[in-house]
Order: structure tokens, then C-alpha cells, then sequence
């Protein structure tokens, strides 16, 4: 074995990924042999699926596919360059004129992951004599936009006020002090303290970024997100979001004004090096925010469905933490019976998303539970009889 090799062999999660398949119970890259909807196949089992961030329940939506096939066929397979020459179709500017207006921002970039959206253009905000601060559970794209910067990079305890401002104090008043945070945090399904961080933005002359990939099309009219769901929009100066959720692609955007929407186009590495978005994931991502926009009964679905999952885990005695989303957190606080429920819930027909140390405390592990709008009561309480009978067996709840 050469160095290499021997290093990432010695990595704690390779380590523990070879534990739990040798003890059968790994729980990732399983394969789904179809459309992702509220009921998969997958792995020779037919399964309830409530392991999908597809909260608007349009992966499967024949609308949305048909708008991705009519684009390929029109423009073809792929653009075979990046925006800033030769990748620049009319639909990528009609989707981006639509997603502004919708956010309630004057323009916006499009980008081809959600990802290279916070990993590009965070470290283009600030600069070496600046300061980036984060929530400590922002998501791993943010953490990874905050490292590429050259600004000093602070944080906070989780939507905890009193120590973001204590942060804050620490800065020099004349330099860019940017907040960035998830509008949804999507392990714990809570919310962020907008309003808080609002006025701490005005006492200390701050920026904010919101990361709504998790808030879009669940929060505010018809799914504009937290910011709108808050009435703050306008106090928030860069709204990111992803298409591979509540959109039904895969991409990803940052919306803002024009001013900077300008200067980012011609500065965010991600936006510039990287090849554009996909005809086929622009046009299905354009049809799923004009059904999302069209349709909000869809919206009375989704979090009809999320309070009647809400209700029937508190009636069953599981720890759910604060959410406030169609994201729903079932605690486990045990790394090795976190593998085991994932695993023994999948005999049981239901598939759901371990949550394990880097994405959360030893002693906060959890299993992630997260609704669509075309689930059903019914298919709720068949997953909670399952998952009641996993976490009885293995005594974690009574």
C-alpha cells in the first residue's frame, strides 16, 4: 500500500464505513430503480421515502419532465462551455429574471450546483482585512465558501444571539462583517433568528446572505422562503437557493441587487470556470417554479401532511427537537444505534437519512425524517408504527 493510499485508509469515517458494512448495517449509496416519489424501489425493497429534500413533491411531475425533454431537444445535451462565453442560453436568463422577481430581488446568478453557489460566491464578498460569520450547523457549502476566503472567519453558537453579537463587537467597524446563515437548517428542520440578525445587522453595520435551499417553496407566499416568510426581504442583502429541491432539478442561485448581481458576474470562480446549467435541468427547473407559483394548494399539502407528522411523533413519545419545517429530526443520541435504526427501518419499509458526527455532536445523532406535499396521512402513520417499533426495540424511547 503506498502513502496515499495508506493515509485515507487510516480516515475515521473509512474506518467506520468498513465497521457497518461488515456488520450489514451501511446506510449509503443505496440504489433507487425509478422516479423518486413518496414510495421508491430500491434495493430489491419497496420502500416509503422520507429521506428526499423534494419537498414540493415535482421530481416525478410529468410537467416538469416533459419541460427538461422539450429543452434537450431544442438546445441539446449540454452547453459545452461555462456562462461567461459560449454557455449563455436565452432560458437561463428568463430563469434568472424569474427567480429575482420571486425572491424579491432585483436580479440573480445561476449556477450549476447549489454547492459551487455558496463555495463561489462567498469568498468573492470579502476580502483579507474583512470578516465572514457563521452559524456553527451552516451547511458544508458555507463552510466550505467561508474557508476559500481570505477574511477572518468567525462564528457563533447556534442561533444564539447574545454570542453572535458578542462576535460582532469584535470586528472593526469599517470593514464588511457578513453574516451568512440557512434560512432552514436541514438537519434540525429550525429556523434561523432572522429578525434577530437583522437588527444586530443595523446596531453593527453588517451584511446578511441567506441560504434559503431548504426554505424555498415550503416558507413565506407561495414558497418564497424564510426571508419573505419573515417580512424582511429588503433587510437581507444576498438570498442563495438550489434548484434540487423544492424545484426538482439540480443548480443553484444567488439573487441580490443589481450592484452586486454586476460584480459577482464577472468575479465568482464557480459561475465562470465551471460549465452553465443543463438545458434540460434550466427548463424543468423554470416549470417547477411556475407550478409552484400557480398551484398553492400544493403548499397547503406540504404542511398539512408536516403538522400531522408533527402531531403523531409527539403522541409516540419521540424526541424532535425545536423544527419548525417539514424536516423532522428523531433522535437517537447514539452513533452506533443511529446505523442500526436506519438499517432495521429499511427492513421495515421506510427510508430515512442518518445524521453522524461531522453533521452533528456524538451525543446529537438523529435520523432525519422530511415530508413532501404528496405525502399521505396515511403513509405517515405507516412509517410511524415502523419507526416506533425500531426505536422501542433498541430502547429509545419507551
Amino acid at each position: 500500500m503506498g502513502i496515499l493510499e495508506e493515509k485515507l485508509s487510516k480516515h475515521p469515517f473509512v474506518s467506520l464505513s468498513k465497521e457497518i458494512k461488515q456488520r450489514g448495517i451501511y446506510p449509503y449509496f443505496r440504489q433507487i430503480e425509478g422516479k423518486q416519489g413518496t414510495e421508491v424501489d430500491m434495493g430489491g425493497h419497496h420502500v416509503l421515502m422520507f429521506g428526499s429534500n423534494a419537498y414540493t413533491g415535482l421530481t416525478g411531475d410529468q410537467r416538469v419532465i416533459d419541460a427538461g425533454c422539450a429543452a434537450m431537444q431544442k438546445y441539446g445535451s449540454g452547453c459545452a462551455g461555462s456562462r461567461f462565453l459560449n454557455g449563455t442560453l436565452d432560458i437561463h436568463v428568463q430563469l434568472e429574471k424569474e427567480l429575482a422577481e420571486f425572491v424579491g430581488k432585483d436580479d440573480c446568478l445561476c449556477i450549476s450546483t447549489g454547492f459551487t453557489v455558496n463555495s463561489g460566491v462567498i469568498p468573492q464578498l470579502v476580502s483579507k482585512d474583512d470578516y465572514v460569520i457563521c452559524d456553527d450547523r451552516d451547511h458544508a457549502s458555507i463552510v466550505d465558501g467561508r474557508r476559500l476566503s481570505f477574511a477572518t472567519q468567525l462564528h457563533y453558537k447556534h442561533n444564539d444571539m447574545a454570542d453572535l453579537e458578542r462576535v460582532l463587537q469584535r470586528c472593526d467597524p469599517d470593514k464588511v462583517k457578513l453574516i451568512v446563515v440557512d434560512g432552514v437548517f436541514s438537519m434540525e428542520g429550525d429556523l434561523c433568528k432572522l429578525p434577530e440578525i437583522v437588527e444586530l445587522k443595523h446596531k453593527y453595520n453588517a451584511s446578511i446572505m441567506v441560504d434559503e435551499a431548504h426554505g424555498l417553496g415550503v416558507f413565506g407566499r407561495q414558497g418564497r422562503g424564510v426571508c419573505d416568510h419573515f417580512g424582511l426581504t429588503d433587510e437581507v442583502d444576498l438570498i442563495m437557493g438550489t434548484f434540487s429541491k423544492s424545484l426538482a432539478s439540480i443548480g443553484g442561485f444567488i439573487a441580490a441587487n443589481q450592484e452586486i448581481i454586476d460584480a459577482l458576474r464577472h468575479m465568482v470562480r464557480t459561475y465562470i470556470f465551471s460549465a452553465s446549467c443543463t438545458p434540460a435541468a434550466t427548463a424543468a427547473a423554470r416549470e417547477a417554479l411556475r407550478i409552484i407559483k400557480s398551484e398553492p394548494e400544493r403548499l397547503e399539502a406540504l404542511w398539512s401532511v408536516t403538522n400531522y407528522a408533527l402531531s403523531r411523533f409527539k403522541e409516540e413519545g419521540f424526541e424532535i427537537g425545536d423544527t419548525e419545517s417539514p424536516i423532522i429530526p428523531l433522535y437517537v443520541r447514539d452513533v452506533d444505534k443511529t446505523f442500526v435504526v436506519v438499517a432495521r427501518a429499511f427492513e421495515e419499509g421506510v427510508f430515512i437519512n442518518p445524521v453522524i458526527p461531522p453533521a452533528c455532536g456524538p451525543q446529537d445523532t438523529l435520523v432525519r425524517f422530511a415530508l413532501m406535499a404528496n405525502h399521505t396521512n396515511e403513509q405517515v402513520d405507516r412509517a410511524v408504527v415502523a419507526l416506533k417499533k425500531v426505536f422501542k426495540e433498541l430502547d429509545i424511547i419507551k
